[in-house]
């Protein structure tokens, strides 16, 4: 009965509250397939506008495997996360190899794509196909873990086993499409991970966590994010006021595939005086530096603390003195380069790009 009575009130609840998303009601899976990856670490309200401008430049699987790389991430610029970008490109490249650019209509099949996990598999499966594949993502572990009362961390191997297990059980194999986007909906409008209005909540006659009082408590996490913190100070190289110096980002690091600046990281932010030592150790002319505040940037797993220093009128033979290659290029012509959302930000704030 329990069980019966989550699927009905899911499923009444999304019919009279879904919101109106450009990748509902369709059955295109390279749309879905768009909108899932976008969603996997941003929220709907700042994905919308990027997943709009993402299909109306890459509109089906051949444009997006034929584009060129900083292209596809000048268009995820800003939105974090680029490896899902990259991953986008990679898989579509994928398709077209391997399914003649036909996307995958099988599960197994969606799941050999790069960048393409077993939430997504299922998302795309079911939403695309109605094929009967039940959706996990952080929305549904926590509908799950509060309506039944699930005390299993949900990041371990025994709660992912447990969870995944439970929602194949619960799943409305006649309709797992609209189910799946039910109880996501559900998750990410009603059921939210700070104070949802459990008491006028269509689940609450059977809910473990609010008969019991533990709301708060679940969905259960054991392990703690540690983050480390990091100093980065970027040299902006103007040469004779038109050019500056660029590189591109290809370890295996934060903004892979991204440009930026010259950089020097190092244990804390470095002085104005410790750039003009540094500068004069690589024989490196200039006319005047300018630094600009501490700006605090926070990832997953990192605390960045960026730091600016604009160094005018510099001597172009001293940068053969740089250990790393960068690529000299018209200060017009920056905005065509996909940066990390700090570095754009500073340039749109201090060169009018």
């Amino acid at each position: 009965m329990k069980e019966k009575y989550f699927v009905q009130n899911i499923l009444k609840y999304y019919q009279k509250h879904k919101r109106n998303l450009p990748w509902r009601n369709i059955q295109d899976p390279y749309k879905i397939w768009i909108s899932e990856i976008i969603l996997q670490q941003t929220q709907v309200k700042q994905g919308l506008d990027y997943y709009l401008r993402f299909v109306e430049k890459f509109p089906d699987v051949k444009t997006l495997a034929n584009a060129n790389e900083d292209d596809v991430l000048k268009v995820w610029q800003g939105l974090g996360y680029y490896s899902r970008a990259r991953n986008l490109h990679f898989a579509a490249k994928q398709i077209v190899s391997n399914f003649n650019g036909r996307f995958p209509n099988k599960y197994e099949d969606i799941l050999s794509l790069k960048g393409v996990g077993e939430y997504t598999a299922s998302a795309i499966a079911s939403f695309a196909y109605n094929l009967p594949y039940a959706v996990l993502d952080g929305n549904v572990y926590r509908v799950l873990s509060r309506y039944f009362g699930i005390d299993i961390p949900i990041d371990s191997s025994e709660g992912k086993r447990y969870f995944s297990t439970l929602a194949k059980k619960i799943l409305d194999k006649k309709n797992p499409s609209e189910y799946n986007q039910a109880i996501m909906e559900f998750g990410a409008t009603f059921c939210k991970p700070a104070q949802p209005d459990c008491n006028n909540c269509l689940l609450n006659r059977y809910c473990s966590a609010y008969l019991e009082n533990k709301v708060n408590l679940l969905p259960i996490k054991s392990k703690k994010i540690i983050k480390n913190n990091r100093h980065l100070n970027y040299l902006v190289f103007l040469i004779d006021n038109k050019y500056t110096l660029i590189h591109k980002r290809n370890n295996n690091d934060i903004w892979k595939g991204l440009y930026e600046f010259y950089l020097v990281e190092s244990n804390k932010t470095f002085s104005k005086n410790k750039i003009i030592t540094l500068l004069k150790e690589k024989d490196i002319s200039f006319q005047s530096i300018s630094d600009y505040p501490v700006m605090k940037h926070i990832l997953t797993h990192q605390n960045l603390s960026i730091k600016f220093y604009v160094i005018q009128n510099v001597s172009f033979n001293g940068i053969h003195q740089l250990e790393k290659p960068m690529n000299k290029i018209l200060l017009s012509e920056i905005h065509q380069y996909p940066f990390p959302i700090v570095i754009q930000n500073f340039i749109k704030e201090n060169f009018n790009y």
